[in-house]
């Protein structure tokens, strides 16, 4: 399978290192020529326009930011779908809202292209291990046919079901996730009033029962969410709104997961 690759940020870069490094025929673009050069060493190919990459691909992989990014570089003459050929695949790596993948499929299939949602968790050490998350929803066929190369830079890889349930799974992940920081900070603010250490209830909560990525994140920065508000505040916005959305729509309650998550957002400074 020849494989197209877009987004060579922090995440994406190691993703598609696994890839070419896995034997497969990789094409890559990117607006910044910069972003391209640490795979002068590599057999990968470098596309002058998204459309030129997909013509030389039969699966493309997104990993840019959110849902305007992924829309920019499937559209217009010179975007990827005006250069797959039918019986093609994106795979769309973005955690972006379900609407969006469903609404570039329906798009693709009037040329026989097919949309995987395959958001994907664990950090850029995560893909240069090949030990990522991949959340994957779409149809069982193209899953098959990615799996491979997906293996290059993940796993476990779990399909949820149909087209939109992997980024649901995401969504939901990091709504957790930003609850547990949330959560976590309540704690630590609660021992500054009790006269414990926040550095050391920290070391605490580490290596305690209550442990979590996000205490180990906050334990990371200090105890505080400053330093990794820069780094996460606008992408956690970003979910914890596409996870009201999700949730509104189902006329679902939204529940103390919202709560403990929009304590962490103010904090960072990206309120919902």
């Amino acid at each position: 399978m020849r494989v197209g690759f877009i987004g060579l940020g922090s995440q994406g870069a190691p993703m598609a290192r696994r890839i070419v490094d896995g034997g497969f025929e990789l094409t890559l673009w990117a607006r910044r020529p910069a972003s391209v050069e640490p795979y002068a060493d590599t057999a990968a190919k470098i596309a002058q326009t998204p459309a030129e990459l997909a013509a030389a691909s039969d699966l493309v992989c997104l990993c840019v930011v959110g849902d305007d990014d992924v829309r920019q570089v499937l559209d217009g003459d010179t975007g990827v779908l005006a250069g797959l050929a039918p019986g093609g695949i994106v795979a769309i790596h973005s955690t972006v809202h379900p609407d969006t993948c469903r609404e570039i499929a329906e798009q693709a299939a009037g040329q026989g292209v097919t949309v995987l949602d395959a958001p994907v968790s664990g950090g850029g050490p995560a893909a240069a291990e090949g030990t990522l998350l991949v959340m994957v929803g779409g149809e069982q066929d193209a899953v098959d046919k990615a799996r491979p190369v997906f293996a290059t830079f993940a796993d476990p890889i779990v399909h949820l079901g149909g087209l939109g349930s992997g980024q649901v799974a995401k969504i939901l992940n990091n709504l957790l996730f930003s609850a547990n920081l949330g959560a976590a900070l309540s704690a630590l603010e609660l021992g500054d009033a009790l006269g414990v250490a926040r550095d050391r209830l920290c070391e605490v909560l580490v290596r305690g029962s209550a442990t979590s990525k996000a205490v180990s994140s906050i334990s990371m920065f200090g105890g505080t969410v400053e330093g990794l508000a820069p780094i996460a505040g606008a992408l956690l916005q970003k979910d914890v709104r596409h996870a009201a959305s999700l949730a509104a729509d189902a006329g679902a309650p939204e529940g103390s997961v919202f709560t403990a998550a929009d304590t962490a957002l103010t904090s960072m400074d990206h309120p919902r």
